[in-house]
């Protein structure tokens, strides 16, 4: 804008106004004159000049600054959407035409024996998901069928209604109707997804499960979510470890506890036993002369193997 503009003048406030006075003219203004809103040629950048002056003005500072000198003193890029969005919401921000659209993150939750987490292995799980259609390839258009742009929207995948308030004229922006939001029409629908350019299909998976993980951990999966729209990314699943009791040990933490059952003259004298171990093996342990209940003797090495840690 000119840098000789008046900003009291193009709020329509006196010199004098108050703080309070000058939010006020400004969101008149500002609603009067939006891009959204207003159908005016110069409407961008009357909102651009009056939003510059409620910017100086507002700041007691800056407030100063302008009426020593005259100028904004530097006021640069100051963001009229953010400072447009502070007083009337998100409702007036501008949305770009809707494109490809990533697909879902999917959770599911699977039950490991202790073994396997403890060792670590590979295994295959189904997983119930939304596919691109083989059919017709996620366009949702039958094969040979003429895609066009939606003449409802004229491609941009939202319409626009312009609707009076007593505040103004306001603009609500939605979901073209026709096409879905994708800018696009097509003659015959795809026999197989109905459209939809998706179709629900179980997917036998690999899943690696690293040694040591616990109970209540997560494995995330990248791309095996569900497909995305309009050419977009898959989402990624996630998968919640669950372990199944054991009959001979329970873990807690890194280490395996294992109970073991002696005689009250095993508990007095000591004794040398034999105990399972994960492995399916078992290993001496050497149990001490006046052993008391819940007394702990620990075997190194045979617990769980830190998680990463191979």
């Amino acid at each position: 804008m000119a840098k000789t503009a008046d900003y009291y003048q193009l709020l329509g406030v006196p010199r004098n106004a108050t703080p309070d006075q000058i939010r006020s003219a400004y969101r008149k203004l500002a609603k009067q004159h939006h891009p959204d809103v207003g159908e005016a040629p110069d409407g961008a950048e009357r909102f651009k000049q009056i939003s510059e002056a409620y910017e100086v003005l507002s700041d007691p500072e800056r407030r100063q600054r302008y009426d020593m000198f005259g100028s904004g003193q530097g006021l640069g890029d100051f963001g009229i959407g953010d400072l447009f969005e502070t007083f009337f919401g998100s409702e007036f921000r501008r949305r770009e035409p809707r494109g490809p659209m990533r697909g879902a993150d999917l959770r599911m939750e699977i039950e490991v024996d202790l073994i396997d987490a403890v060792k670590g292995g590979a295994r295959t799980i189904r997983v119930p998901r939304l596919e691109t259609c083989e059919r017709c390839e996620g366009s949702g258009a039958e094969p040979g069928s003429k895609i066009s742009t939606c003449a409802t929207c004229n491609g941009r995948g939202e319409v626009r209604q312009v609707q009076q308030s007593v505040f103004g004229r306001f603009v609500n922006v939605s979901t073209c109707p026709r096409c879905g939001g994708s800018g696009k029409t097509v003659d015959a629908l795809c026999t197989r997804c109905r459209g939809e350019g998706r179709e629900r299909r179980d997917h036998e998976l690999p899943l690696d499960i690293p040694a040591g993980i616990d109970d209540g951990q997560q494995l995330r999966v990248a791309g095996e979510g569900e497909a995305g729209l309009r050419g977009g990314p898959s989402g990624d699943l996630y998968v919640l470890i669950r372990l199944r009791e054991h009959a001979f040990f329970r873990r807690e933490g890194d280490d395996l506890v294992h109970v073991l059952r002696i005689s009250p003259a095993q508990a007095a004298l000591g004794a040398d036993l034999e105990v399972p171990t994960i492995e399916g093996v078992t290993a001496p342990v050497k149990v001490p002369g006046g052993a008391q209940h819940g007394q702990m003797v620990r075997l190194r090495g045979k617990g769980v193997p830190h998680l990463g840690s191979s």
